[in-house]
Formats: structure tokens, C-alpha cells, sequence
């Protein structure tokens, strides 16, 4: 019936396991780090994964008087 030491400390330890996986779950450090493409003109950063088409995109709506490549080095030139 009534639980020992042993049983109370095992509990303590699996609802601690429990409280630090919880905290665990945040993607904020890693989002901001995957920020690493930036337009030159505004400095805007866009995830790594985001698309030639999304970058040109930016720079045509949003600095249309400036040239793609100005805004975004990295691509290359459209042939």
C-alpha cells in the first residue's frame, strides 16, 4: 500500500524526464538560425530553403527599381 523511498524518488524522476522533454519541443533557435538568405537592399532574411522564384519575387514587389542581383547576389544571372 503505502510507497517507500524508492517508489517516491522513481516517481520524482519520471516527472522531472517529463518536464525536460517538454521544454525541449521549442524550434525558435533553430528557425532563426535557418534564416541565412538576406536581401542586400533591406536586409529581410528569408529561410535557407526558400526558392529562387520566392527571392526574385521579394525584389520585384518589393525594390522594383533595383536589379535582382543587387538584392540577391547568390543567384545567378538568368540567361
Amino acid at each position: 500500500m503505502g510507497g517507500g523511498n524508492g517508489q517516491k524518488a522513481k516517481m520524482a524522476r519520471e516527472k522531472a524526464q517529463e518536464k525536460n522533454k517538454a521544454s525541449k519541443g521549442s524550434q525558435l533557435d533553430t528557425n532563426k538560425k535557418a534564416m541565412s538568405i538576406q536581401c542586400k537592399v533591406c536586409m529581410q532574411t528569408f529561410m535557407c530553403t526558400t526558392t529562387e522564384v520566392k527571392c526574385r519575387e521579394h525584389a520585384e514587389n518589393k525594390h522594383p527599381k533595383t536589379d535582382v542581383l543587387t538584392c540577391f547576389p547568390h543567384l545567378k544571372p538568368a540567361s
